[in-house]
Formats: structure tokens, C-alpha cells, sequence
């Protein structure tokens, strides 16, 4: 089951799961990333990690046991070095580490959420009125 961070887990550690996230989609005119794990014998719904404004990403095909975590000061300053996002528009972005047993990455974002729902892995079942938020983040302003 997906939790969001607790004080029982590293601090920078904002949300984890034991599901295997695939990159599902990435829809360049609205900057959206989509990472999902679908369905399987323990769990009946689809899981959605939904990432909007992206302006970097370094991916891996998916994601074994994924955490997201804030990155430290030496993991943001290399995600923004390597986006170009310059300072004005720091703080309206959030630098997300995705670390896995099977790899990690990054997302440079402006909000991410977690959601829950749906039996259809392709997505084409019901939209997203019949999904639930499980956790979101937004950068601190």
C-alpha cells in the first residue's frame, strides 16, 4: 500500500510504494509525465503517479519499490544545472529523486500527485472522476 512519509522513514522521503511503476506516458504540450502501476493480483486499481510542469526528467523504464524523495541541496543545484531553469524560477519548481531497487531518476515539476483508480492499465476505462488523491506536493512559496 502507498504511503505518504511518516517520522518512522528518512525525512526526505515525501511518498513510497511497493508497486512496480512503468513510464506511461509523457505529453510534451502540457509538460505532463505519467508513471503507473497497474493492477495485479493484490491490487485491483491502477496507481498513478502524475507529475505536471515538467521542465527535466531522467527516467529509468520503471520503478521496483519507488520512493520519491526532496532532493538535497547538491541533487536540486544538479537537476537545475541540468534543466536551465535559472534562479527567478527556482521556487516555482519542485526537485523530485525517484530512487528503486531497479534505478533511479529524477523530475523537475511544478506538482506531483499520487492517485488511485481504475481497473483498465491502458486507461481507457472511466476518466478520473473516479479516482482519489493519495498524497500531492507542491513546492514550498
Amino acid at each position: 500500500m502507498p504511503t505518504p512519509a511518516n517520522d518512522d522513514v528518512d525525512p526526505a522521503v515525501m511518498f513510497k510504494s511497493d508497486r512496480t511503476f512503468r513510464v506511461w506516458r509523457y505529453g510534451i504540450g502540457h509538460s505532463q509525465l505519467l508513471l503507473r502501476a497497474v493492477p495485479d493480483s493484490g491490487n485491483p486499481a491502477c496507481l498513478d503517479l502524475r507529475f505536471e510542469g515538467v521542465s527535466a526528467m531522467q527516467l529509468v523504464q520503471q520503478y521496483k519499490s519507488i520512493e520519491l524523495c526532496s532532493a538535497n541541496v547538491t541533487e536540486a543545484e544538479k537537476i537545475f544545472g541540468f534543466s536551465g531553469v535559472g534562479p527567478s524560477g527556482r521556487e516555482l519548481h519542485l526537485p523530485v529523486v525517484l530512487r528503486s531497487g531497479s534505478g533511479s531518476g529524477f523530475v523537475l515539476c511544478r506538482s506531483v500527485t499520487a492517485e488511485r483508480g481504475g481497473e483498465d492499465p491502458v486507461g481507457s476505462g472511466p476518466g478520473r472522476e473516479d479516482r482519489s488523491v493519495v498524497w500531492s506536493s507542491r513546492p514550498r512559496s
